[in-house]
């Protein structure tokens, strides 16, 4: 592995322990050159899924995409990076668990709409608001009644 800041290639692994629920293995380095430490995580790489749009274009999975619409969605709510980052791995986790290589949009959508539910609630309002394309305060108040039920 090749050292970050002084970019050999001797480095030795000093520690190893499970990582994100046991999908992944988390590293700690040290250079042999340089003396410094960093942090290396090692996955599993998983079958390449493609996702199917709306426009029924193809194209490669991202689990960034939903990081960013969870930050956006969670902007100045009392809600961690460590959330965040659990609620993807648990939507991460039920869209493999479907064992497909294509998924639509919709879907993954739908299993967003899901779990950011038991996030935060004005985080699924602002996430549903995007997602579902309101187009007036009738059908926005439908959905938030559905909330409070």
């Amino acid at each position: 592995m090749k050292c970050p800041y002084c970019g050999d290639e001797d480095t030795r692994v000093i520690d190893s322990r499970p990582a994100d629920d046991n999908t992944a293995i988390r590293r700690r380095r040290q250079c042999d050159v340089c003396g410094k430490r960093f942090t290396t995580y090692e996955k599993v790489e998983a079958i390449p899924l493609m996702v199917i749009k709306k426009d029924k274009s193809r194209e490669a999975y991202d689990r960034e995409k939903i990081v960013q619409g969870l930050i956006r969605s969670c902007h100045k709510r009392p809600v961690s990076m460590e959330k965040i980052e659990d609620c993807v791995n648990e939507i991460e986790a039920e869209i493999y668990n479907k064992e497909t290589r294509e998924i639509e949009s919709s879907e993954i959508g739908e299993i967003v709409m899901d779990k950011i539910k038991n996030l935060d609630g004005v985080a699924y309002v602002r996430f549903a608001s995007v997602y579902r394309e309101f187009k007036d305060v009738n059908t926005f108040m439908d959905e938030l009644k559905k909330i409070l039920k």
